[in-house]
């Protein structure tokens, strides 16, 4: 059996197709559109109907491919720019009524904690994972006490926009301190992954992941597309996020960062693998 998931973020639109069998999921394919909610959600507070039939377009040309591929069982989550548009009901309402299908908003916590589903997530309680977005950054670990997850708003298309505010970074800083230190940081999302793979690199000391990032600072978005390849929504955040996770990797007094292809659609992918399978699996 094919499944598919959606997560309509706050940079872009994601999708990801799946095989199952009752004990075993792979990854098949993958899909991207950018439409950035962000800009509207942080710069005018609502998400305007003619960006939600982009929504509501690119949710179908998606569900056309899962026809032709014979998937019916996906799901649709929503995260930071329908958190907080100020008619996220509304808006929800709207585009589930054009696709007839249920589209499930979740909170930030809920993101954090979807990170369980990455194969690595139950091992060494020295790494954290961080999974920074357009408009938050989720963080999962797991220690002797068991699971601790945050959710805080900060992101690079948030942070880009000047509407980060000091107040959240002074909660992330006290939290990291109460955390530290932290052996590994597992980086989750499109930029991180990016800036290593420009860099030709899969993992980095935080002393060589702050000189790249200086050099890096350097090229104007332009230069980051022509030299990198990088998509222009890439091109224009990824020196927001990298100083996030600069800002995260120092005070966890971090030693090497990485990445994950992961994301919030393999998360949502495997969690519906759980439950059309129920109990009679294990992912390994």
């Amino acid at each position: 059996m094919k499944i598919a998931s959606i997560d309509i973020g706050t940079n872009a639109i994601k999708s990801k197709i799946f095989k199952t069998t009752p004990t075993s999921i792979e990854f098949i394919e993958g899909m991207r559109s950018p439409i950035r909610l962000g800009s509207e959600v942080f710069n005018e507070g609502k998400l305007s109907q003619k960006k939600l039939d982009q929504v509501i377009s690119t949710i179908k040309s998606y569900e056309s491919i899962f026809q032709k591929n014979k998937i019916d069982r996906y799901e649709i989550v929503a995260t930071s720019a329908f958190r907080d548009t100020s008619n996220s009901e509304d808006a929800r309402r709207y585009v589930e009524t054009a696709i007839n299908h249920p589209l499930r908003v979740i909170s930030g916590l809920e993101e954090a904690q979807l990170i369980r589903f990455h194969p690595k997530s139950n091992t060494g309680k020295n790494k954290i994972f961080v999974d920074l977005g357009g408009g938050s950054t989720e963080f999962f670990l797991r220690d002797s006490t068991g699971i601790e997850i945050r959710s805080f708003q900060l992101g690079a298309v948030r942070n880009m926009l000047s509407k980060d505010k000091k107040e959240e970074w002074i909660r992330l800083e006290k939290w990291l301190e109460t955390i530290k230190p932290k052996k590994k940081l597992i980086g989750i999302g499109g930029n991180i992954r990016s800036f290593l793979q420009a860099n030709d690199k899969k993992e980095l000391s935080v002393k060589e992941l702050n000189k790249k990032i200086k050099e890096f600072s350097r090229l104007s978005t332009q230069e980051k597309i022509f030299k990198y390849k990088f998509s222009p929504d890439r091109a224009d955040v990824i020196d927001h996020a990298l100083h996030i996770f600069k800002f995260i990797s120092e005070h966890l007094m971090v030693e090497t960062i990485t990445s994950t292809r992961w994301g919030v659609s393999d998360s949502i992918g495997v969690k519906l693998f759980h439950e059309i399978y129920s109990n009679k699996i294990n992912i390994s």
